[in-house]
């Protein structure tokens, strides 16, 4: 039990644990502010263009009704699509975020890295023959041909 225990501290005091916790408290607090921000800021001004409409407030009813008092209404089977509205667009401007958080991130790992030039060539083409020698070589080791660049033996 004591060794299953320890397993468990060494599991729970990891770096990662921690970092995916408080990235989870941070993304849930993002959340709500995100949510703020759609119902409270955003769609106001819209329903507002649309003629005064609650976004919250839309629904398509599944049932007649014409005769049914405020209370019934309330608790009548209807499809939300106001609300579906509002967190499809919660989602949109979280994802958005999100793509930019990484986008970022990215830039930020590859901008460490040293552009790297190309190594200098160790082989040269055989004019004659096309195969490939050592760079220094004066003839060609498959033709013999003398390469382009070596000095004549005088």
């Amino acid at each position: 039990m004591k060794k299953i225990l320890n397993e468990f501290k060494e599991f729970a005091v990891k770096g990662n644990v921690i970092d995916l916790a408080v990235g989870v408290i941070i993304g849930g607090a993002f959340g709500k502010i995100v949510t703020s921000l759609v119902n409270d800021i955003i769609m106001p001004p819209i329903g507002r263009l649309l003629g005064e409409v609650n976004f919250k407030d839309l629904k398509y009813y599944l049932v007649d009704t014409s005769n049914m008092d405020k209370d019934a209404l309330a608790t009548a089977a209807a499809i939300n699509y106001g609300q579906f509205i509002n967190v499809m667009l919660d989602f949109i401007i979280v994802a958005f975020c999100i793509f930019m958080l990484v986008k970022g991130i990215n830039f930020l790992r590859n901008s460490h890295k040293k552009e790297e030039k190309p190594a200098d060539p160790t082989e040269k083409e055989c004019p004659r023959c096309l195969s490939q020698v050592p760079i220094k070589a004066t003839r060609c080791k498959y033709c013999t041909s003398e390469l382009e660049g070596s000095k004549q033996a005088g």
